[in-house]
């Protein structure tokens, strides 16, 4: 069973690694790397031996729980599907709070301080984390890169057709199972623990019917069709809504160690059935706590101040009424692109002068 702190060790372990991972990756700049990082952490090609090493090793630095580190074990490519998971999940929460006073910072002990809370913004991170790692691994199956599933498994299609014509469907049925057992099941008598395994599984991801014809002249005689996930981004955007409409259940929250005590339901809300149970039916995000306003640097947040704005869009409110300063600036940027024959874009380089707005201190 899984309470909220063994799972922030996991999300915090995760972002921390995430780094190692990636650079066993060829995408290195998904992954924010600078590229002053040695070539290689691991040897590219590995002996069988070798490479089960590293996998467990791998394991073992994601400071997982003994359920979750012998799940992680026994399929080599779910320690970095974890980690793309988290850093998928980063980057989507940072894109949803980027015009708003927390922007999902999460360095150090700013997120080490969030996930020890019943805070609005908690609830998004356990909820966009659940659901990047259920998204990774459904593609991580689709892709070949897991060794206990493969293509979606419907009824009405063949995986072996499906390779056949590259359309492999995203194993959604594999990944919600797997996550479910990975995230484990809420505790009746741990109340944060209830919170916090509610939001994981509060929302779930998409998914879109795509086919493909086959036949003489592009005629669609015979037509192969799958499952494949929406964009996360609009798993993001769902779950931004749900933050913007969160419930709060009343909660007594010890504020020197951020425990929750008693809860009690929403007000107007369908709760739960059986013994009053104050968590919503419905896939709505829940909170215990009143978030704080993110306007001054302390232990949740580094603040506004200096923090660039839209003058027209969001300067009042991500400055806290401080105000904000002016700062004319010369830019130059391509322009007046063309495709050219064959095959590169000439562009013109424009200059213009813009302002830009950051916060007063």
């Amino acid at each position: 069973m899984l309470d909220g702190p063994l799972l922030a060790r996991w999300l915090a372990a995760a972002f921390a690694l995430t780094l190692l991972l990636a650079a066993l990756r060829p995408s290195a700049a998904y992954f924010g790397l600078t590229g002053s990082e040695p070539l290689t952490i691991l040897p590219l090609t590995l002996e069988p031996e070798a490479a089960a090493q590293a996998h467990y090793k791998a394991c073992d630095r994601l400071k997982l729980e003994r359920k979750q580190r012998r799940m992680c074990r026994r399929d080599p490519g779910v320690a970095e599907t974890l980690v793309e998971a988290v850093s998928m999940s980063a980057l989507e929460c940072q894109y949803q709070f980027r015009f708003e006073r927390w922007n999902c910072t999460l360095e150090g002990r700013y997120r080490a301080s969030l996930l020890k809370r019943g805070f609005k913004e908690t609830a998004f991170l356990y909820a966009i984390s659940s659901a990047g790692l259920t998204h990774a691994l459904a593609k991580a199956c689709s892709a070949g890169r897991m060794e206990r599933c493969t293509c979606d498994e419907a009824p009405d299609l063949e995986n072996r057709e499906a390779w056949q014509w590259g359309g492999c469907g995203d194993n959604l049925k594999y990944s919600s199972k797997f996550v479910k057992e990975f995230l484990g099941r809420r505790s009746s008598k741990d109340l944060r623990a209830r919170v916090d395994f509610h939001n994981n599984l509060v929302i779930k991801a998409g998914v879109e019917t795509t086919c493909k014809c086959h036949g003489v002249s592009g005629s669609c005689t015979v037509r192969t069709c799958w499952r494949q996930l929406a964009p996360f981004h609009e798993v993001g955007k769902r779950l931004k809504h749900k933050y913007e409409t969160a419930l709060k259940v009343g909660s007594t929250t010890n504020e020197a160690t951020g425990e929750a005590g008693a809860l009690s339901p929403p007000r107007g809300r369908a709760t739960g059935t059986g013994g009053g149970d104050p968590l919503p039916r419905t896939p709505e995000l829940v909170h215990l706590d009143d978030s704080p306003s993110f306007c001054l640097a302390g232990r949740f947040s580094p603040g506004t101040a200096g923090r660039r704005c839209h003058r027209e869009k969001n300067c009042e409110s991500i400055c806290c009424g401080r105000g904000h300063n002016t700062q004319s600036r010369v830019v130059t940027r391509p322009c007046q692109c063309q495709v050219r024959w064959c095959c590169y874009v000439e562009c013109r380089q424009c200059t213009q002068r813009e302002e830009v707005y950051t916060c007063k201190g």
